[in-house]
Order: C-alpha cells, then structure tokens, then sequence
C-alpha cells in the first residue's frame, strides 16, 4: 500500500465536529475535499496534474520548498475556483501548456509563498476575468514567458519575482489589469513588462526591473501604465518604449544605466512624469516622435550622457512640456525638429552641456519660459526658416556664444540676458530675423549684439553692459534698433555703402534701412542727487560716510574698466545694523538708486520684504517664495528687515533655514542682478549670519545706524512740523527736548518712529484744543505749544 502523504482536514461549521482523512495523492485528496477544507501535504514530489477546482487551502506540512508539484506533461496546477495555496514548487516543462493556469471568474484564487520553476510557454497564466492575489512568489521559466494576464483577468502581487524568463517577464494583454507592489522582475529575455491593448492597465510600486535583455516597460495599442518609486536599470534595449496610443505615468521612478533610450515613443503614445530622474543613456533620455506623441515631465533630471546623442529629441510633429525640471553634463540638451514639433519649457535648468543646450531647426517652434542656460556651447540655436518660437525671462550665463539665429529663423525674445559670453551674447547672420526686447547682453569677451549679413533683426529697448568688443556691432545696413543703449557706443556703420557694394544690390533686394542709433546708458537720476537726499537726512553721519566710501569704490572701479585696467571685486551685498526706525529702509532705497545711476544696477527699485513673505508652511514653499521675491528684486534691492527672524535660536526644524540657504545660492548664481541688504538688531544679526557657512562671506560690511540723539529726534520733529504746514513755539521745542529725554530706550524704542508718532500725537491734542476755540486764528491753526505734548509716560519699575 502504497503511503499517505496527503491530509484533508474537514470543518462542518463545528469545531467539535472536525473530521479528517488522509490519502496518496493530492488528486485523491482533492476529489473528497469540500469548499472550506484544508489539504496539508507532506514533504515529496507528486508528479500529477493537480486541478484545484474548490475553494479549498492548500499548505505544506514541513514548510516553504518541501513539496515539488512536477507532472511529466501539461499544465502543473491548474485553478478555477477561490483556492488557497501556499509554499508550493511548482514545475512545468510542456513548452505549449503554463505551468501556473488560472483561469474562469470564479478563481479568485491566492498563492503565498509559491516557486514556479520551470521551461513552459508561460510560468503563471491568469486568463477569463480570473482574480488573483501573489504574495512572495518566484517565477523562473527561462524557456517562456515569466508571467501572463490576459482575458480581462486581474491580479495583484506583493513582493514577487520573476527572476528569469525566455520572453517578457510580466505580459498584460487583452484589458487585463495587474498591480504590483515592491517586486523585482530581472534576467527576462524580452521586455520586462509588457503592456498591451486597450483596457490593459499596469501600476507598478516600489518594483525594480533591471538585467533585461531588451525594454524595461514596453506599452503598446492604448495599454495604460503607472509606475510610482520604481527603478529600472541595466537593460539592453530602451527603459521605456511607448507605441500606438500607449500611456505611462512615472513618478519618483529611476531610470539609469541603459544602453539606448531612457524612453523612446512613437505612435500617439503619451508619458507623464513627475519627480523622477533619468541619467547614464547611452543615446537619449527622450526620443518623442511621430505627430501626437507627447511628454510632459515635471520636477524631473536628467544627467550624465554616455553618448554622444541629444538628451531630448522632438521630431515629426511631436510635442514636449518640461517644467521645474534640471538637464545637465550632457553632450546636448534639446533637440526641436520639423515642423508642428514643439517644446514648452518652463523653470527649467541646463547646465554643463558640451555643445547646444537648445536646438530648434525644420521648422520647430520651443517655447521658454524662465529658464536657465549656464556652461554651454551655445544656448539657443535657431537654425533655419520656420524654426522659432518664443524666450521669456530666461537666463544664458559662461556659455561659447549665447544666441545663435541663422537661415531665417524668426524667435522672440523678452527680457532675456546673456552674461558672460566668450563670443557674441546674440549672433544673427545668414537671412536669419529675431526680434530682442528689452534683453541684455553683459560682461562678454565678444560683441554684445552681433549682427552680419544686413539681417532684419529687430532690438527694442535692449542693453549692452561690460561687453569686451562693443556692445552692438552691425556689419551693414538692416538692423532695426529702438531705444536700445550701451556703455560702449560703437560708432554706427557707414551711411553710404562702397559705390562697387552699392553696385551689386539689385532692385530685388529687399530696401536698405537706416542704421540704428545707439544711446548710452541712461542715468535714472544724476547720483549726486540721490547723495545730495542722503545727506540731507537727519543724523547718521558714519552710515553717510560708509555708503559714499562704497559709492566711491564702485564707481572708480567703473572707470578703470572703462580705461583698460583691472576693477577690484566688490560685493554690494550690505548687512544693516540697529534698532527700527533709525532710517534703514530709507538708505537701502537711496543705495539701490544710487547704483542704478551708475549704471551698476539695471533698475535700482526696492522690494521689501521680512520672514512672512518668505517663509512658507509646507516643505518646498519656502524656496518658491524666496525664489519669486528675489525674482521681483532683480535689477534692484532686495531689503530683508528683521533677518535674523529667518533662524530662531530654537530652530532646528524651522523652514527659514530654508530660505537662508535658498538666498545663499541666489546671490552667487545671481551676484550681478540684486543687492541684498538685510537689517535687524546687531545681537541678533550675528546669529543670522552665522546660520549658513557661506552667508557671511556673501556681505561686503556691515554699517551700524546708530540710535538718534535727542535733538536729533526734535530735529525730525520739526521736518514733520514743515512738511505739514504746523509750527513750533519755542517753549514746546524745548519741552519736546526734555519729551524724548525722558523716553525708555529699551528695546521696544522706535527711533525717528518714535518721534512721528509724537508729532501725531501733538496734532492729534492741537485738534481737540482748537476746537474749543470760538473763532481759531491762522496761527491758532499752526502752533503746536507745550499743552499739546503727549503726557508723560513713568518708566517701568
């Protein structure tokens, strides 16, 4: 008799009823088991082909691999009802048959702790509306597919693997849908999933997909998928491949160390990313083509090109939106190519990038907004007729040449500024137009503006500063230039052409135009004024002393680079000490003015804020705030009263450190563009500035605005007085000296403040008084006497 090595514990419903029986084989075993019994196998092999068509349980006696399911042919376990099974081995090796079938909408089945090890056409199949949920199973079926949804079927699994497969290591087809969480699919010889026909949907966790031999995901015929915290790596072939209407969304998912293409997408297929990173390509991060293709990639990287392709290539109509996202140490960054292709590219940053950050040509058109262009070749070129589009407050800073428009190209440009360029900031040549307003062009080793070939561009209110060669230079008549000015004005060309240049232009050609007249920078007001309004200001008499010594460096510093010779290196970044009201904002305000007449600063306006305006209340909103009021400040003085708010001494987790660190790398990326000038208590400041190791190093000194003196504050008095139209009788100067003597000058003392809110005050009882009065003279209305004082106010104990 041959042993029993299978138990078929029966429940009736009754605890005390429990009977049990044990068999041979697990077909016997099954063939009495009702719904709701539990079959306990021993350790062996059982070479059947086991049918699970009950929802029964089956589990191992002795634990995880001691039971082997290996039938010599067919399909090794079957399921077509609600079963449990768990610890099993399951092998198959019919090459035309899964291993694993599960299948009917009745299999709501569940495998835990399962290993399917075989050489299959497929290790597990879910088919016909089956339901199923794996928990820690492994699927290796080197001959086939690793695991296949068809059939509208469903299933869930929680850290699984499929640790080899001949084919696609997880196959969706036929709007069958599959979750997985926290799963490694590895060592597939075909995709690594593969997702297929409309109503397949695929959401993938936390799963890793690396050492394929041929696409980490390939989506195809209006399949869906979804991968969040996902990584997919070291595969031969694309890290995505998208065709015909297929959809994936990505977020915070990796894609690094491929051969090919990060993603490659063809057909109307359509890629959403979010806060994900791709580096280590050997052709491309994102090829996009075919009309109706698009990506749209938010808070993304891209990095670390291994070869020598464009990052980002948009062709044959198809279409691209990046936003917030950073493209660097790449051989070139964006590549916008035939016409109806378009880039839309907003707060994005590209650095490092050996040859063009961005290329448009065919036709193309790119959008730009606020955008960032820093170590390139060349920032932007327009390359050819119909290729264009529109930059907006963008940035192109130590770049080869910063602008390049050639063969017809048309783009607009608003308020744009190149800097630092080693060649022209702007280059059009060869038919090329453009139209540049309000743009700049500073500090380059080249022309500013460069203009060749009598190019219809056009220049409105552009500016050239500190540019080595000049700041506009047009070769021949064409360019059309409004309002633009210079600290460098180079002579205009020739107004009569050479009788034999004049000779070759044929009634064809399109009218010359007049040269374009170019001012120098205008001064916004003389300097001495704004000076003359500083030392008119009451008191402060080293602030005074301090802030001409600064002028004083800054423009002589502006002469010698005028006359050939080396400018000191200055910070204007000011750090202002003292107690409120003794005239801060006022000198901040004067300074900004003072360096725009200089023509240090573009606009010299002043943008004030303190901690409310910048710190925000989730993380990330502190930058974007600091970021948007920096932004507003640019071209002048960013004013930060009560700095020392921004870092608590009980601050570890306080966001203004936030902030600080944000303002740190804004003033070095920007030193130019924005005075900083932060203000607060002397004590306090100290700590501020100690908050972050390079905040300090940012400020150029620090000016002390003392406290006012009492005459000083009577002084301030009488201007209120003047400006408006009231008098003082000499005894309620005198009464006022002896006022603000008696004044606690604690902490909570405000300074000229102090002294407006006195003269309010004043006005305030005059009126009450002069009311009582039948008949009130003119100078009953204007003098202010000593009964019109304040009451006095004890000092605290």
């Amino acid at each position: 008799m041959s042993e029993n090595r299978v138990r078929v514990t029966q429940d009736s419903g009754s605890r005390w009823r429990r009977r049990a029986g044990e068999y041979a084989t697990l077909t016997e075993a099954l063939a009495v088991a009702e719904p709701g019994d539990t079959v306990t196998v021993r350790r062996g092999v059982f070479r059947e082909n086991v049918v699970l068509d009950k929802p029964v349980h089956v589990v191992t006696a002795d634990g995880p691999g001691t039971v082997r399911i290996d039938p010599p042919s067919g399909t090794a376990l079957t399921v077509t009802a609600g079963a449990t099974v768990r610890d099993l081995v399951i092998e198959g090796c019919d090459s035309s048959a899964p291993a694993v079938l599960i299948a009917g909408p009745k299999a709501t089945a569940s495998l835990v702790g399962c290993r399917v090890d075989g050489h299959a056409a497929v290790g597990i199949e879910v088919t016909d509306q089956a339901e199923v949920l794996l928990t820690g199973c492994t699927v290796a079926n080197p001959s086939g597919l690793g695991l296949r949804l068809r059939g509208e079927a469903v299933a869930r699994f929680e850290e699984c693997e499929v640790s080899a497969a001949g084919q696609a290591g997880l196959a969706v087809l036929e709007g069958s849908g599959a979750r997985l969480h926290r799963c490694r699919l590895h060592h597939a010889a075909g995709a690594g999933v593969l997702l297929s026909d409309a109503g397949s949907l695929a959401e993938l966790t936390g799963c890793e997909i690396f050492e394929i031999r041929g696409s980490g995901v390939q989506a195809e015929s209006r399949a869906v998928g979804r991968l969040t915290d996902c990584e997919i790596h070291r595969v031969t072939g694309n890290g995505l491949t998208l065709d015909t209407e297929a959809e994936l969304e990505l977020t915070e998912c990796r894609l690094h160390d491929l051969p090919e293409n990060a993603a490659d997408l063809r057909g109307r297929a359509a890629l959403t990313m979010e806060r994900s990173a791709v580096r280590a390509f050997g052709r491309g991060a994102l090829s996009i083509w075919d009309p109706g293709t698009r990506v749209a990639a938010t808070g993304c990287e891209i990095e670390d090109s291994t070869g020598d392709y464009p990052a980002i290539w948009v062709s044959d109509g198809a279409q691209l939106t990046l936003t917030d996202c950073a493209l660097h140490d790449l051989p070139d960054a964006l590549f916008v190519l035939d016409r109806d292709s378009r880039a839309t590219v907003t707060d994005t940053s590209f650095s490092r990038i050996r040859s063009s950050a961005v290329s448009v040509s065919s036709g193309a058109t790119v959008e730009l907004a606020r955008c960032r262009v820093q170590e390139a070749g060349t920032g932007l070129w327009f390359r050819d007729h119909g290729s264009g589009g529109r930059l907006t407050d963008c940035e192109i800073a130590e770049v080869a040449t910063g602008v390049i428009v050639t063969k017809g190209a048309d783009p607009v440009l608003r308020g744009c500024v190149v800097r630092g360029s080693a060649e022209a900031a702007v280059y059009v040549s060869a038919q090329g137009r453009g139209s540049f307003e309000e743009c700049r062009a500073i500090q380059g080793r080249g022309f500013g503006f460069h203009v060749i070939d009598g190019c219809r561009t056009v220049l409105t209110r552009c500016r050239a500063e500190q540019n080595r060669r000049a700041g506009f230079e047009f070769s021949e008549p064409g360019p059309i230039a409004e309002g633009c000015t210079s600290d460098d004005v180079a002579p205009p060309p020739p107004a009569e052409l050479p009788a034999q240049r004049a000779a070759q232009l044929t009634s064809a050609a399109p009218p010359l135009v007049a040269p374009p007249q170019i001012s120098p920078i205008p001064d916004c007001r003389p300097a001495d004024e704004a000076l003359a309004e500083l030392d008119a200001l009451i008191g402060l008499a080293t602030v005074k002393q301090e802030v001409r010594t600064l002028i004083d460096l800054i423009s002589v510093g502006r002469r010698r680079m005028q006359a050939g010779l080396k400018a000191p290196s200055l910070r204007r970044h000011l750090v202002f000490t003292g107690s409120p009201g003794t005239g801060k904002t006022t000198v901040a305000r004067l300074y900004g003015e003072i360096l725009a007449s200089l023509g240090v600063l573009q606009r010299g306006h002043l943008i004030e804020v303190a901690r409310v305006d910048l710190v925000g209340e989730h993380i990330g909103s502190t930058a974007i705030r600091t970021q948007a009021a920096f932004d507003q400040a640019r071209g002048g003085v960013l004013f930060i009263d009560e700095a020392y708010t921004l870092a608590p001494e009980d601050g570890a987790r306080d966001f203004g450190r936030e902030a600080i660190d944000t303002l740190v790398k804004l003033m070095e990326d920007h030193r130019d563009e924005v005075v900083v000038i932060v203000a607060g208590y002397t004590a306090e400041m100290e700590r501020f500035l100690a908050a972050n190791p390079g905040l300090s190093s940012r400020f150029s000194r620090t000016i002390a605005f003392p406290d006012y003196t009492d005459a000083e504050l009577l002084e301030i008095t009488r201007t209120q007085c003047v400006e408006h139209q009231y008098q003082l009788a000499e005894a309620t100067a005198g009464a006022l000296l002896k006022h603000f003597a008696t004044l606690d000058r604690g902490p909570s003392f405000g300074n000229g403040r102090t002294a407006r809110q006195v003269f309010e005050t004043m006005v305030e009882r005059h009126a009450m008084r002069v009311a009582q009065l039948p008949d009130p003279s003119t100078e009953d209305l204007q003098l202010l006497v000593p009964a019109d004082l304040p009451l006095p106010h004890p000092h605290p104990a």
